[in-house]
């Protein structure tokens, strides 16, 4: 039986937009089938690195990207694949977790791995909806910023847990019903309906994370409220911005507690 970690690694080595999705669906179907096994005699993990990435797109600072609207086909095409850039990193999140955290409970490997799922599915159908538009991805220029936050909590499953999934990946909770709103308006309801699964399914994402947070904290014997908050301050200063889909965050795991003080440090 193969090991999981290997399996999570081979994914995250994945260099091309074909294979890392490939490779991820077909290893996710292998764990639901019981063929992945949790090795504990398995090599520590290896220091974390930049996944497997295509040439392109070309990864610049945020504040070099252009800003496009959503009134050209050109615009919604750079959108789309900021979209799709984001899920692309979403899969190496998720199977980075399943790699590096080890002596988790069995349920923390299948969250994760659903996730990874999840993501890769979303990536396929953004890519096809950008290949629509004449183009495909790695055509705009993009940013790391996910990544570099995965590298800042490499050595922290806690941190990691309360960071990536529920500050930077929840950031899409926030943001995407106004993007269906805005596509709709414009006639775009093929893009809309696959930011609307996106949705759907990022809640259960973040609930992921909060769960797990919270895991760790008790595990931890710290307040999760009290470390959230250190660890915004630690980490998020610029990142976090509002305002806050509430009701999409309480569904994800957030408590009224911890959206009071996102607000009182957002931007």
């Amino acid at each position: 039986m193969k090991s999981l970690f290997t399996a999570a690694r081979t994914c995250l080595d994945a260099a091309t937009p074909d294979a890392k999705p490939a490779l991820t669906l077909a290893m996710a179907e292998a764990f639901a089938r019981g063929e992945l096994a949790l090795d504990g005699d398995a090599p520590p993990p290896e220091p974390i690195r930049m996944p497997g990435r295509p040439a392109r797109p070309r990864l610049v600072h945020p504040r070099d990207l252009p800003r496009r609207g959503f009134g050209s086909r050109e615009g919604r095409a750079a959108f789309i694949h900021a979209v799709a850039h984001i899920e692309f990193n979403a899969i190496d999140l998720a199977w980075d977790a399943a790699y590096r955290f080890r002596g988790m409970p069995p349920a923390f490997y299948a969250d994760w791995v659903a996730v990874a799922r999840d993501e890769a599915r979303h990536f396929n159908l953004l890519r096809a909806r950008l290949r629509e538009f004449g183009h495909d991805y790695g055509d705009f220029d993009a940013h790391n910023g996910l990544w570099e936050m995965a590298e800042k909590t490499a050595h922290d499953g806690l941190a990691r847990m309360a960071l990536v999934p529920r500050v930077l990946e929840a950031r899409g909770l926030d943001v995407t019903p106004g993007m269906i709103v805005k596509l709709r308006a414009l006639g775009d309801a093929a893009t809309a309906d696959i930011l609307e699964v996106i949705l759907r399914e990022e809640v259960a994402h973040v609930a992921a994370g909060s769960r797990w947070y919270r895991w760790h904290c008790e595990r931890a014997g710290v307040e999760p409220r009290a470390r959230f908050r250190e660890l915004l301050g630690e980490y998020a200063c610029g990142v976090l911005h509002g305002p806050f889909n509430t009701e999409a965050r309480l569904q994800a795991g957030f408590d009224p507690e911890e959206l009071e003080r996102l607000l009182a440090v957002a931007d």
